[in-house]
């Protein structure tokens, strides 16, 4: 296993945990100018850049991918995508297949038009006041975010060595545990 490649699957994971338990500190580094969930989301986006480069840097692509790939990247590519952005993920499927990058954070995601930008990235632990939310997804599928998430990775183990698809999986599972066991009293209070 390639240790660059390994470490850069985890990148993403230690910089969650550390918000999830240290969610005033980072409120207090962003300041009261600044949304604390919006600058999150701008680090995550990197991160996980960072984190597409390194499972790439593994990959071994072939054309066609095998019959399970469909319905496995299909449906996890539905738990995180709106109906109305169809054409939007048809034309991005393409684009994938065409140049062979796995790009999951479009625009439209499902998780973040139900959610909205402050659920989808630790609004609540930033002392933000964000609905429950019990549509489809969410209320059929528990975390339905990062089970689409990993139905995606799955699909792809035609390219991608096994390890690195599970290094990226426990570290979905590793967020589901700690994100099922907040506590609301170590929540962010807003900087004023």
């Amino acid at each position: 296993m390639g240790i660059f490649a390994a470490v850069g699957v985890l990148l993403p994971f230690p910089y969650y945990y550390w918000l999830w338990t240290n969610p005033q500190a980072w409120v207090n580094l962003c300041g009261k100018d600044k949304d604390p969930s919006k600058v999150m989301a701008y680090v995550s986006h990197f991160l996980k850049l960072l984190q597409f480069i390194s499972l790439f840097s593994v990959s071994t692509l072939a054309w066609p991918p095998p019959l399970y790939f469909w319905p496995l990247f299909g449906f996890g590519q539905f738990l995180n995508f709106s109906l109305i952005a169809i054409p939007l993920v048809l034309f991005m499927l393409n684009l994938m297949l065409i140049f062979g990058y796995l790009y999951r954070d479009t625009r439209y995601p499902e998780v973040y038009q139900l959610l909205g930008e402050a659920g989808t990235y630790y609004g609540v632990r930033f002392g933000k006041n964000v609905p429950w939310v019990t549509e489809f997804p969410f209320g059929v599928i528990r975390d339905p975010q990062y089970v689409g998430s990993v139905m995606s990775l799955f699909a792809c183990l035609s390219w991608v060595p096994f390890h690195y698809i599970l290094l990226w999986t426990l570290g979905y599972v590793f967020i589901i545990h700690m994100e099922s066991k907040e506590d609301p009293a170590t929540r962010a209070k807003p900087v004023s």
